[in-house]
């Protein structure tokens, strides 16, 4: 298995319906973004090249490979306002693993080692993140990987029926 990642630093329409595709998988929808509702929760998204662009201004995005192909994307963004705790030089990060041969090999373990790494070149010392309570694989992980729980959100994202916790996490690096 060949795993690599590549900083994103110009979007191309493929990327970008292959990110829209993620973000509308019925699998991935819970697992990758708060709902507060049934509506939202059943609303598809649709990105476009200049949105990509634009969340570049904020964000570092880097693309997960498995051997030569795309298969999910990570990012950080630093001090956004929805930490939890408002720490300056924080960084806030997110995982996608987006497609079905990229998940339960490991990748995810590698791609969060590289971005602390990427994180501790900006001279950043905190990472906070979230983490939606059914998600016990990604908790399990977090917590392997030396993330401690700092607080819950209640009633944070809908899913399956009913509203769930957002449960934030921290590491200092």
């Amino acid at each position: 298995m060949n795993t690599h990642f590549i900083k994103l630093e110009e979007p191309t329409i493929k990327l970008i319906e292959q990110i829209n595709r993620w973000d509308n998988d019925p699998k991935l929808i819970p697992l990758v973004r708060p709902n507060r509702n049934k509506t939202e929760f059943e609303k598809r998204y649709k990105m476009t090249i200049e949105d990509l662009t634009k969340r570049l201004e904020s964000h570092h995005i880097y693309l997960i490979y498995l051997n030569d192909k795309v298969v999910g994307e990570m990012n950080f963004m630093v001090d956004p306002v929805h930490l939890f705790n408002k720490v300056p030089g924080t960084a806030w990060i997110g995982i996608t693993i987006g497609e079905p041969e990229g998940r339960g090999k490991g990748i995810g373990k590698e791609a969060i080692e590289f971005l602390e790494e990427q994180i501790k070149k900006q001279g950043l010392k905190r990472i906070e993140l979230g983490v939606f309570e059914f998600n016990t694989p990604a908790q399990k992980l977090y917590k392997k990987m030396g993330y401690k729980e700092i607080g819950r959100i209640e009633n944070f994202t809908y899913w399956n029926e009913k509203m769930w916790t957002d449960i934030r996490m921290e590491k200092y690096l």
